[in-house]
């Protein structure tokens, strides 16, 4: 028999990535991304709406983790059944009644225009668009209007947290986040997700405050999260929030702001 070690892959030193595919019990074939962790301590499968990801921890095999995502072969089909059941639907060109903002649904109107854009007025929204405008023009004009809104968002709460601070922050950026709501770099710069336009507003503030309270404490020791409920006493409820709907949020957004279908 041979000694165990052998057994074992070599540990990384960084997260490593690759795709292998895989053969559900009913035929599809899937491609699953394989993620490597030294961080991770057991062999895990899940389901997003970017697809099937098997992690494993440093010192798992290959051929362990392989069999572990072929015996839950069921599970996996099921899940991703479900997913595409639960997939938001995307933006259709003269047949979208409504955006998400802020935690509700607000109607939108289509109206030709000399320019691609879309603005917030009288209770809903109103897209203006040329005959030839094209799926990415659209997917832009949406786009810069929830970051629009989103810098809108900031400008108010901002400015009510910056005396308890050491600093301001060095610069706000919005972009799209896998897993993550929010960062800070080392430079100041906070970094927040583009989605959270479309969550309720504070569950939004929460994020930006708890990414301010990291310009105090760097970690997340009992010193920070006492400096975040100083700051927001309701913060454990807008983190289940998050837990209850983050995957909702982001897959919309993904959704949305995908090419739009022509009419």
């Amino acid at each position: 028999m041979s000694p165990p070690f052998r057994l074992l892959a070599p540990r990384p030193r960084s997260i490593q990535r690759d795709i292998f595919d895989l053969v559900l019990a009913d035929g599809r074939r899937i491609s699953v991304l394989r993620v490597r962790d030294p961080r991770a301590r057991r062999i895990k499968l899940s389901v997003d709406e970017r697809g099937a990801r098997l992690t494993l921890p440093a010192r798992a095999s290959l051929a362990t983790a392989e069999r572990f995502a072929r015996e839950h072969r069921e599970w996996l089909a099921g899940q991703l059944d479900r997913l595409e059941r639960d997939m938001p639907a995307g933006l259709q060109r003269n047949e979208t009644a409504s955006l998400p903002l802020r935690g509700v649904e607000v109607p939108l109107r289509w109206a030709h225009g000399r320019f691609t854009r879309l603005v917030h007025q009288d209770g809903e929204l109103l897209l203006s668009l040329p005959a030839q405008a094209g799926p990415a023009a659209i997917s832009r004009a949406l786009h810069d209007f929830y970051e629009a809104q989103a810098r809108a968002d900031v400008g108010r709460w901002l400015p009510g947290y910056l005396p308890g601070l050491p600093r301001a922050p060095r610069r706000i950026r919005f972009k799209s986040m896998s897993s993550q709501w929010g960062s800070l770099a080392p430079d100041g710069t906070v970094a927040l997700d583009l989605s959270l336009v479309l969550a309720r507003p504070a569950a939004f503030e929460y994020v930006l405050v708890h990414e301010l309270c990291h310009l105090l404490h760097h970690d997340h020791s009992p010193a920070f999260w006492e400096a975040v409920e100083d700051r927001c006493p309701a913060w454990r409820a807008e983190r289940d929030y998050f837990r209850a709907e983050g995957r909702r949020l982001k897959g919309t957004l993904r959704a949305l702001l995908q090419s739009p279908g022509a009419a």
